[in-house]
Formats: structure tokens, C-alpha cells, sequence
């Protein structure tokens, strides 16, 4: 009886361990690390059985210890668990973003594999005496990561970078603050608005993290190479574990502020295939329809109808031009009218562009409005797409004979008599004297004779005040500059008012001044660039700085609360910026 009895839970405890599912895992003891430190990688087997354990290729890394070799099981409340291990301390050979490959290992005939594990490794840091060193506690539980999409797109095709802040259990924060945004040189890109700040739970590199969003952003490369996406760099207020504990036994912690910024990353943008790139592609990139309509077909002369030229779908819909219509001479045609309906999401721009012909016929017949074509990217079947759209006819039915050239010249037309052509000669005439006053000594007469010996006076004034601004060089140079400056912010002071809308449109005023006047373009705009460029022109270094510190503050105010008072004070700041900027160049 004793012998069935200890039979009957052996199998149940078997029975209880096949019955998880079979999973290679990998952890670390640490994710991020100095090139002087080491770390501890395990990978551990749930179910019994497995053999040929095959580790990873170690490169960029030096094995200092192990393979090590441990198994463990247990039986807590009528449950069996189990677990097989082999664990190995390694240390980096330098500095980077690395990914440990996968380990595999053989069950029942079947190879099971681990995911690959993200280490990132630092310069040599300063190792402390005390592990519980507050700064060193800190650095070691909190890392702000930059997460992007895809990292091989076509040139023209939208992905997306989000910034996540992974923190463990062990510390806690009190306050953060963006201390310096990212930069997207060779992108054109936008903020996806990120209204929630909510903390997730997730496996990262093999240690279990709280994380928020804080950041996301659509990214469209706008040439190929090796394009750059810069850190984004944080201040935060840490709190760690001191180790002790207060009278009720709750852990006494210290507060520790620390900066930290985010890996580089490099993103290698494809060009776009030559071979089948259609005469009617401008750059559309992405999956779209193309629609031509006119909203009435039949119409008199004088009436007005309107044309619509439509592309809708997912892509680049702000960076590429819509098919022209060309439409008979005998049509008169307005500039069209753009409308965007666009949103921006992680997906990419999804919406319609539209652009609105009016045509006012003025004779009479009918008139064909020749077919268009439209051609696209698509990424995911890397093929070029063409549409087509068929012939649209206006019918005029009522209004003016249109008349030949050639008819005119040959065909004389009659001459047509009225009534009122010819009239009689009379024979009689009824005059009488008008009575008119004498110009002589009139009102208007002595007006006319002072006017000149007024105008003299005023125009030597005027001439000599004008002599005098013609003369006076710096305030005119400052007037012109002040124009200048005005104009280009043009857009901005319109947008005060509306976050950001006026930031973006006061970094593309600077950017555009400085194109303007620098002949650089937008993807090769850097603070480095714009520093070095500016001081060839041997621009003081004040102005200079207050330049790069304007820019600066459009990145930082995008993540922010500002007031308009501060909007008005950057603005004017802006505009002595442009201004001084001017006059030294």
C-alpha cells in the first residue's frame, strides 16, 4: 500500500511537470554596464530531459567564468517546478549597443531557443566601494531607451521613434524634466501627441521594469545613407533605498538627482529602385487612391464648375506634388485650392490632399479635360504603382459662338442698320447763353496760384528729411532688417496664441532664414552646422548663441507648459535675433 502510494505521486508530480509548457529563458544580472564591469548571464530549462545545451556566440564579449551548471526542483502546495541551468559571467571588449544571440538546447527531438538579450555598454564607470551607493543604485535601475519601428526604411516611408523610461521596483520618481530634445536630421518628422503618461510593466533585456511613454514622434527619411537620431537627454529625481528602515518598519529612502540620456541610433534609409520608376512619380510613398471629378458635367457660359484632384490613403502625404490638369485654352482656369486632411499616428499620415480647380467656360461647345496619372512606392510589395483616370467632358449648352481664326479672315460680316445709325440734318437750332461764373478771382483760382508757393516749403522739408534717412546707414540697415525679420515670423505672429503651431512655424521661420541667406537646406541643419557657418561669417559669438538658444527653445517648449507671455517674449526674441543676424551679414 505504501509502495502504490508513493507511486501515485511520483506520477502526479511527473504529470504536473510535462504539463508547462517547455521554455529556454535568458536573464542578466544587468542590462547596462561600464566596459570595466561584469555581468552574470543565466539560462534556465523548465522541464526535465533536455540535453546538447549550445550558448551563444559571445562576440564583443570575453567570458571570465562558467559555464556553470545547476538543477533545482521543488513541490509546494501539489505543485512541481523545475528548473535547469547554466549560467556564465562575461565581460565586455567595448563600448556600444549590443544584442546577446539566442541560446539553444534539445527536448523530446525538438530545439528550443531563447530570445536574443539588449546589453548596453558604457565607458568605464567609477565602481563603488559600497554597493548601495545611492548615484550608483540609481543608474543601475533606471534607463531611458529609444524604441524605433523599423531601421531599414525606404526613403519616403514614415516609422516611428518612442522613448521609454524603464525603471524597476527598487527606486521611485519624484520628478522629471526633458533637458535636452532629440534631433532628426535627414527626417522630416512631427510629434505624435502623448496625452497619457501611463506606467506599463514589461520584460526588459531580461529583468522585469515599470516604464512610461514619454515621447513618440513619425519619422519620414527625406534622402538615404546613415541618418542619425540624436539622444534625448533627461534630468530626474531619484529616489533610492538606503538600506534602513523608520520606526514602522517602512523603508527609509534618499533622493538623488541624475542625468540620463538615451543610446544613438542609426537608421539606414534605402533609395527607392530606378528600374520601373514611372515618368508620372514625384515622390509619393505609401498605399493611395487617386480620384479626378468635376461636380457638374453640363453648365452655361459665366457659370462656374470645379474640378477635384484627390490622393487618399497611408504615406507621404505632405511631401510629394499632385498631378497638374490640363484643360483647353478656351477654359479659363483658377490656381487650385489645397486642403489637407491629414492624421498623424504611428502608422504613418492617413487622410486625403485635394486640390481644387475652378473653370468658368466662355463659349459655347464641348471641351475634354484629357485623362491624368498618379504613381506611388508601395513599400510593402517594393513595386511602383500607376492609376489612371478616364477623360472628363464639359458641356457648355448655352453662351457665345465660338468663331475660327481662319472664318474671320476670309468671310466679311454685313453690315447690320438700326434705326438709330442715321439721322436727318436738322435745320433749326434752339441755343441759349450758359450761365457760368468767372474762374478769374475765384476760390479755386487763388488755391491754384498758393499751392506751388506751399509745395516748394514742403518738398525741400521732405527732401532735406530724406537726405537725412538716406544718409543715416546703421538705421537704415536696422529698418531693413526689422522688415526682414517680420516677414519671415510673418507665420508665427499669427499663430500666437497656439502652442504648437507657433513653434513649429518659428523654427521653420529660422530655418528658412537661414537657407535664405546661408544656402544650406533644412536636412543639412545642425546646431554644429549653423555654428560653424555663422562663424565663418564671423558673426559675434553672443548672437550666435542666442540663435542656437532660440532653436533650442522650440524643441524644449513643444514638451512643456508655456503661457502666452512666453510665446510673445520668444517671438520678440526671435525677431532681435533675425535682426541682428542681418545687419552683421
Amino acid at each position: 500500500m505504501k509502495l502504490k502510494f508513493i507511486t501515485f505521486i511520483l506520477v502526479l508530480a511527473s504529470l504536473s511537470i510535462f504539463a508547462q509548457d517547455a521554455k529556454l529563458t535568458a536573464t542578466v544580472s544587468k542590462n547596462k554596464l561600464g566596459v570595466n564591469q561584469r555581468l552574470r548571464v543565466e539560462f534556465a530549462i523548465n522541464k526535465q530531459g533536455a540535453d546538447n545545451f549550445t550558448p551563444p556566440s559571445f562576440k564583443n564579449f570575453k567570458i571570465v567564468g562558467g559555464p556553470s551548471q545547476s538543477v533545482s526542483q521543488s513541490w509546494v502546495n501539489g505543485k512541481s517546478t523545475f528548473s535547469q541551468s547554466y549560467t556564465y559571467i562575461i565581460q565586455p571588449l567595448r563600448k556600444g549597443e549590443f544584442n546577446l544571440p539566442s541560446a539553444s538546447i534539445q527536448l523530446n527531438g525538438q530545439t528550443l531557443k531563447s530570445e536574443p538579450v539588449k546589453i548596453i555598454v558604457t565607458s568605464a564607470v567609477k565602481i563603488p566601494k559600497n554597493p548601495n551607493d545611492p548615484d550608483y543604485i540609481a543608474e543601475q535601475n533606471i534607463h531611458l531607451v529609444a524604441e524605433v519601428s523599423k531601421g531599414r526604411p525606404y526613403v519616403g516611408e514614415g516609422i516611428y521613434v518612442e522613448y521609454r523610461l524603464y525603471f524597476s521596483n527598487n527606486v521611485g520618481i519624484y520628478d522629471n524634466a526633458i533637458t535636452e530634445s532629440p534631433q532628426y536630421i535627414g527626417f522630416w518628422n512631427q510629434e505624435i501627441k502623448n496625452n497619457n503618461y501611463d506606467f506599463k510593466t514589461a520584460m526588459y533585456n531580461g529583468e522585469q521594469y515599470r516604464y512610461a511613454v514619454l515621447h513618440k514622434a513619425l519619422l519620414i527619411p527625406t534622402k538615404s545613407g546613415n541618418l542619425t537620431i540624436d539622444p534625448m537627454k533627461m534630468d530626474i529625481l531619484v529616489a533610492v533605498p538606503t538600506g534602513r528602515a523608520d520606526f514602522f518598519g517602512n523603508p527609509i529612502t534618499r533622493r538623488v538627482r541624475k542625468q540620463y540620456a538615451s543610446a544613438k541610433k542609426i537608421i539606414k534609409a534605402k533609395a527607392l529602385p530606378e528600374e520601373g520608376k514611372p515618368d508620372s512619380f514625384t515622390g509619393a510613398v505609401g498605399n493611395f487612391e487617386y480620384t479626378l471629378t468635376s461636380n457638374k458635367n453640363t453648365l452655361k457660359a459665366n457659370e462656374s464648375s470645379e474640378l477635384k484632384v484627390k490622393v487618399s490613403g497611408l504615406g507621404n502625404l505632405k511631401l510629394f506634388e499632385l498631378p497638374k490638369v490640363e484643360t483647353p485654352k478656351e477654359l479659363e482656369v483658377y490656381q487650385p485650392e489645397r486642403k489637407e486632411n491629414v492624421k498623424i499616428s504611428t502608422s504613418g499620415l492617413r487622410g486625403s490632399v485635394t486640390d481644387t480647380y475652378t473653370v468658368v467656360p466662355e463659349y459655347k461647345g464641348k471641351y475634354k479635360i484629357p485623362s491624368t496619372e498618379f504613381s506611388y512606392f508601395n513599400p510593402k510589395d517594393n513595386k511602383y504603382h500607376t492609376i489612371s483616370t478616364d477623360d472628363l467632358f464639359v458641356n457648355v449648352t448655352e453662351g457665345k459662338e465660338l468663331v475660327s481664326t481662319t472664318e474671320n479672315l476670309v468671310k466679311k460680316q454685313d453690315v447690320q442698320v438700326t434705326g438709330n445709325n442715321f439721322r436727318f440734318i436738322q435745320t433749326s437750332t434752339s441755343l441759349g447763353v450758359i450761365d457760368t461764373s468767372n474762374f478769374f478771382k475765384s476760390i479755386p483760382f487763388y488755391l491754384l496760384l498758393l499751392l506751388p508757393l506751399i509745395a516748394i516749403p514742403v518738398a525741400i522739408f521732405i527732401g532735406k528729411k530724406k537726405s537725412e534717412r538716406d544718409a543715416d546707414i546703421i538705421g537704415n540697415k536696422q529698418r531693413k532688417a526689422d522688415r526682414l525679420a517680420k516677414k519671415y515670423l510673418s507665420e508665427a505672429s499669427q499663430q500666437l496664441g497656439n502652442k504648437e503651431e507657433f513653434y513649429e512655424a518659428l523654427e521653420r521661420a529660422l530655418h528658412n532664414y537661414l537657407k535664405a541667406k546661408l544656402n544650406v537646406e533644412t536636412s543639412d541643419i545642425s546646431r554644429e552646422k549653423i555654428t560653424e557657418l555663422l562663424d565663418d561669417k564671423q558673426v559675434e559669438i553672443s548672437t550666435i548663441d542666442d540663435f542656437i538658444e532660440v532653436l533650442k527653445q522650440c524643441d524644449f517648449a513643444r514638451y512643456t507648459p508655456i503661457t502666452n507671455t512666453q510665446m510673445n517674449e520668444e517671438y520678440n526674441r526671435a525677431k532681435q535675433v533675425i535682426t541682428s543676424l542681418d545687419r552683421q551679414l
